[in-house]
């Protein structure tokens, strides 16, 4: 019996090691499951930063610093692989291993209890023969004992008659022997069940605890080497991992600030000439102007004041710094004063719209008014011309170079593509049944006129190029002239910035050498140069004083009511008019507008139809 008991003990205690197993294998495959999910999630945040192909995010990767935060995103991909190779390795050399390995650790446990089962029930069967051989060699010692008793009682009764005494004395006589024949076999038994009691206890239970406790004891070494394995798989990736932050660490230590900044510098270089120092203005002289009267009168170059907004300027203007502010409105050749309408008197202006719009189509040929009405929205519709002539000169050479370069890869590829099949034309005419040699002079043909095409196209981007590498030159040699005569002459340098500068110190370059290479005005230009203005599209109310000092702007009062001819594009600038000669640009912020919708409809019915 505490045999049994220690039995169902050792039971209890294997079942306990294997849901032992059984939990660390749970528990590996959970780690595994999230390696795997923080992998994944890696992954997809390098994926999400990485830049998108032919995307403005590409050219920001020139600089050090996104270069190397793009090395950062490449090894943190590199990072997630390795956390992929601990979930594989732990799954394979720990999960599967242990699995395995339990499925067998069950049916060998199995079968050392049944074995032990089978012995014990070995044991009790005998002990059970043991006691039925005793007790019945009991019983018959008790009959034999009763028959003598009865043979004795009937041998000493004198009324017994002989036969019956006999009777008697052969009845005890068969209970002795019956007797002695159960002795002989309970004698028997029990030295038979000694001997597998002695078997069971030092023989065949030791070796089924033995094998029970082997059993255990490689169960308790394997979990503890699948938690060396648990480690060790870990520990063989910190190398790689480490060579990824090592990585990681160069690329930080790559950038260079200096580079960047000279990258920002050389990619937004205009090539604009700084203004000149601003003229001191002697209030005390009995003089009436406006500044931005001032501004406009003293902007030309001939001296003559122009009434209207429109006219030419043959400088330029230093422009504004900030990036969400134009710079002053272009000149005539680009800008929106020069869409052809009537003044716009308070009279003019309440009359129908389709009315003002019939006359818009008929005051002049079509033709031209589209052309100027496309030349006019251009810089605010964002459609440059195709010499990037609206751009600063530094970046005009950029964007012509870039041009260049681009139609000169086309040129190469088109020269590929043709040499191959000159190359097939000729082992055709070699070989006419692998195929037909006349075939390929079609595409041959096109490829010369694409050839020719390009090649036009890049003479043409090459004379602009040259043109503009021109003026920069020029312009460098004149700034080096100009700087060893203002460290001879000073006093004469002063004087030569004073007659350069109009009175609201804008820079108009009138005797630089970039005046002097300035391409002449075309007759179509000029045939606009005195159009009318634009029709207004609504009033505004000044919301704050604003000095126009700038060519191009216009000086209000607070509380000023006046006309709204160009609503802001997106750049921060609303165009105003106060009169027919007085126009320009003010800030929308200092203005509160307040649009015509109908007079809104039909200028950008215009737009549409021009484009």
């Amino acid at each position: 019996m505490k045999q049994k008991d220690q039995f169902d003990n050792l039971e209890k205690h294997t079942q306990w090691g294997i849901d032992v197993l059984e939990k660390f294998i749970k528990f590996v495959k959970e780690r595994t499951e999230i390696e795997l999910s923080y992998a994944k999630q890696l992954r997809n945040l390098s994926k999400k930063y990485q830049p998108k192909k032919n995307s403005r995010e590409e050219e920001e990767y020139r600089y050090t610093s996104a270069r190397a935060f793009l090395a950062t995103l490449n090894e943190m991909n590199d990072y997630a692989g390795q956390h992929e190779v601990i979930s594989e390795n732990m799954t394979s050399l720990i999960t599967g291993e242990l699995t395995r390995y339990v499925q067998e650790l069950k049916q060998e446990r199995k079968s050392h209890f049944h074995d032990g089962r089978k012995a014990q029930q070995h044991i009790e069967t005998c002990w059970k023969q043991l006691e039925a051989s005793k007790r019945r060699f009991e019983r018959d010692c008790k009959e034999a004992d009763r028959a003598q008793q009865y043979f004795e009682k009937m041998d000493a009764d004198i009324n017994v008659t002989k036969a019956d005494v006999e009777k008697a004395r052969q009845q005890a006589q068969l209970r002795h022997q019956m007797a002695e024949d159960s002795k002989a076999e309970y004698s028997s038994t029990l030295q038979k069940f000694n001997s597998e009691q002695h078997d069971h206890y030092y023989t065949h239970i030791p070796h089924i605890f033995q094998k029970i406790q082997e059993m255990e004891e490689r169960r308790i070494v394997r979990i503890g080497e699948s938690m060396k394995t648990f480690a060790e798989v870990d520990r063989q990736v910190i190398p790689i991992i480490g060579k990824c932050l090592d990585e990681i660490t160069k690329a930080a230590e790559s950038i260079d600030h200096k580079n960047d900044s000279q990258l920002v510098i050389e990619a937004f270089k205009s090539g604009f000439e700084p203004p000149g120092d601003v003229d001191f203005e002697d209030f005390t002289q009995p003089m009436k102007r406006t500044v931005s009267e001032s501004s406009l009168s003293n902007s030309r170059g001939d001296g003559k004041s122009e009434p209207k907004f429109g006219g030419k300027s043959k400088g330029k203007l230093w422009p504004f710094i900030k990036k969400n502010k134009p710079p002053p409105p272009p000149p005539a050749s680009a800008s929106p004063s020069a869409v052809p309408n009537g003044p716009q008197s308070p009279k003019q202006q309440k009359e129908p719209l389709s009315h003002r719009f019939n006359e818009f189509m008929t005051s002049k040929p079509k033709i031209h008014c589209f052309r100027s009405l496309k030349r006019g929205l251009s810089l605010k519709l964002g459609a440059g011309p195709e010499d990037f002539s609206n751009l600063p000169p530094e970046q005009r050479r950029k964007k012509l170079q870039q041009k260049v370069d681009e139609l000169n890869r086309d040129i190469q590829k088109e020269m590929d593509q043709r040499d191959a099949l000159t190359k097939m034309k000729d082992v055709y005419i070699k070989n006419p049944q692998m195929g037909d040699a006349a075939s390929v002079d079609h595409r041959l043909a096109e490829l010369g006129q694409n050839i020719e095409k390009l090649r036009l196209e890049v003479q043409k981007f090459e004379g602009w190029l040259a043109e503009v590498e021109g003026r920069l030159s020029m312009r460098s040699e004149a700034r080096r002239q100009s700087g060893l005569y203002e460290a001879q002459n000073p006093s004469a340098v002063n004087s030569c910035a004073q007659d350069r500068e109009s009175p609201d110190g804008s820079y108009t370059e009138e005797q630089s050498q970039e005046t002097e290479m300035k391409v002449p005005a075309t007759d179509f230009d000029d045939e606009f140069d005195d159009e009318e203005p634009l029709p207004t599209i609504g009033t505004c109310k000044a919301l704050y004083t604003f000095e126009g000092q700038n060519e191009g702007t216009i000086s209000v009062a607070e509380g000023e009511m006046l006309y709204v001819i160009e609503e802001d594009k997106g750049d921060g600038w609303t165009r105003i008019r106060r009169n027919e000669d007085e126009e320009g640009y003010v800030p929308t912020s200092y203005v509160e507008v307040y649009l015509d919708k109908n007079a809104k409809d039909v200028y950008k019915s215009l737009e549409k139809i021009s484009e």
